[in-house]
């Protein structure tokens, strides 16, 4: 199924001690985590504890193209072209804190908000 323009489509966080928060969330919520190869190291896709199968979240490393995103909980909203909605957000006056670039097979971007609150534009490349 397509996601919707302006739906949020995923969420995660991006952390310089992933392991260990990786863990504290295990801890607190039951979520298990299972790990995804960035190749030098892991990230971790988390899984429910109810459902094995079904990946809720992702938690990250900030590190090599992940470096710049702010360690926070972050939403993804999907958008029709990343590019355009990046330049109405400077225009608007808030700031790109990353990209636009790829990720798999979509193009997104990490902005911030004239309040300061940080959200990520994503689509599909097509």
């Amino acid at each position: 199924m397509k996601a919707k323009i302006g739906e949020i489509v995923w969420r995660d966080l991006t952390v310089k001690n992933a392991e260990e928060i990786k863990d504290f969330y295990s801890e607190v919520v039951g979520w298990k985590a299972e790990n995804h190869d960035m190749g030098d190291y892991h990230d971790f896709n988390i899984k429910s504890p109810e459902d094995d199968d079904e990946v809720v979240t992702g938690i990250c490393h900030a590190k090599g193209s992940n470096s710049d995103i702010p360690a926070q909980w972050l939403m993804y909203v999907n958008v029709e072209n990343v590019e355009a909605s990046a330049q109405k957000c400077v225009n608007l006056g808030g700031k790109i804190l990353d990209g636009p670039r790829m990720m798999g097979a979509s193009r997104f971007c990490v902005i911030k908000d004239p309040a300061g609150a940080v959200l990520a534009l994503i689509s599909n490349e097509e």
